[in-house]
């Protein structure tokens, strides 16, 4: 199996907003810190972690919507953060993104032939228009809205929230890509339609040979369609592995309180998480050495202080975290 994605030492910080008042330095917050992982072609890599762990910025990172600070990102051996605007603008045409809310990432004033047709009209300057609708509506088609005549036809405020999911799922797929990145796909559709969603995800990877970066926070769907896992807290990838080995067998702190609190089928959590609640995470102040997640875990010592760095307690399987790493 062939590495389609290769990302090394990837780090991008974010300016952080101040009052036109203050006269202090600006401040930056690490959004992506040192982050490096591999996707094998028609694979599934789960990017997992709570809000605000940097998992979009991976994902906008790696589609080439903003540009590094510093590491590398090589697509099909090319580092992409090297390419032009015209060198970037054909990597597009070989990677897609699907966004979380099928209701904003369509446009409502065009029908859904032009929304699916629009990948073609960018990047497919050899068909004809007669061809170009030929394409949309094969890829609706591949999605399973039919009949695809009448749904070319509307309007998205006449669709579904799931149909309209699949609608942005045509147009991924339109240009036949390589690689889809799809940031929480399902988490604005009704639990009736998740499965749906996602059973046409992996079926369109083993048509199609499309591999694909899904993110998302919800543990109990990354299973169901993951190869391997990279869980990411506080822009770092904490734990990563094949995905059996990391869910079935958690290391870190942080990947064993993520697990605890799946619900059970009944919709009780399975435990309580060795986490504080929303507000207090989000008034923590970072520190600039040691585990991010030092104020958080139950096991914290004083090792804990230095910077862990990734270790390999299995096959394939990494985490960064001092109870694994012998030097405590």
């Amino acid at each position: 199996m062939s590495i389609l994605l290769e990302v090394r030492n990837l780090s991008k910080r974010f300016m952080i907003k101040k009052s036109f008042w203050q006269s202090k330095a600006p401040q930056y917050s690490k959004a992506v810190d040192n982050v490096s992982f591999d996707l094998d072609r028609g694979k599934v890599l789960v990017i997992a972690g709570e809000s605000g762990s940097g998992k979009t910025t991976v994902a906008r990172l790696v589609i080439g919507a903003i540009r590094p600070d510093s590491g590398t990102i090589s697509f099909d051996g090319s580092d992409i953060t090297r390419f032009t605007n015209s060198q970037l603008k054909q990597f597009r045409s070989f990677v897609h993104m699907v966004y979380q809310d099928p209701y904003a990432s369509l446009d409502p004033r065009m029908k859904i032939l032009d929304i699916v047709m629009e990948p073609l009209n960018i990047h497919d300057k050899e068909s004809s228009k007669e061809q170009k609708i030929e394409k949309v509506l094969k890829a609706l088609e591949e999605v399973r809205l039919e009949p695809v005549e009448e749904i070319a036809a509307k309007y998205p405020q006449a669709l579904s929230g799931g149909q309209r999911q699949r609608v942005a799922l045509a147009r991924a797929i339109v240009l036949k890509p390589k690689l889809i990145v799809a940031d929480e796909p399902v988490s604005m559709l009704d639990v009736s339609v998740r499965a749906e969603t996602l059973g046409l995800m992996m079926s369109l990877k083993e048509r199609f040979q499309i591999s694909f970066i899904y993110i998302t926070h919800d543990l109990s769907t990354a299973r169901y369609v993951g190869d391997s896992i990279a869980v990411m807290y506080k822009g770092q990838i904490i734990e990563k592995g094949p995905i059996d080995n990391v869910l079935l067998n958690p290391l870190h702190p942080y990947t064993q309180a993520l697990i605890k609190a799946i619900p059970d089928p009944d919709g009780s959590l399975a435990d309580t998480p060795a986490s504080p609640d929303a507000k207090q995470v989000a008034d923590e102040k970072p520190s600039s050495t040691g585990c991010k997640y030092y104020d958080r875990c139950p096991h914290a010592m004083e090792a804990c202080k230095k910077d862990p760095i990734s270790v390999k307690a299995a096959d394939s399987h990494y985490v960064s975290c001092f109870l694994y790493d012998g030097k405590k």
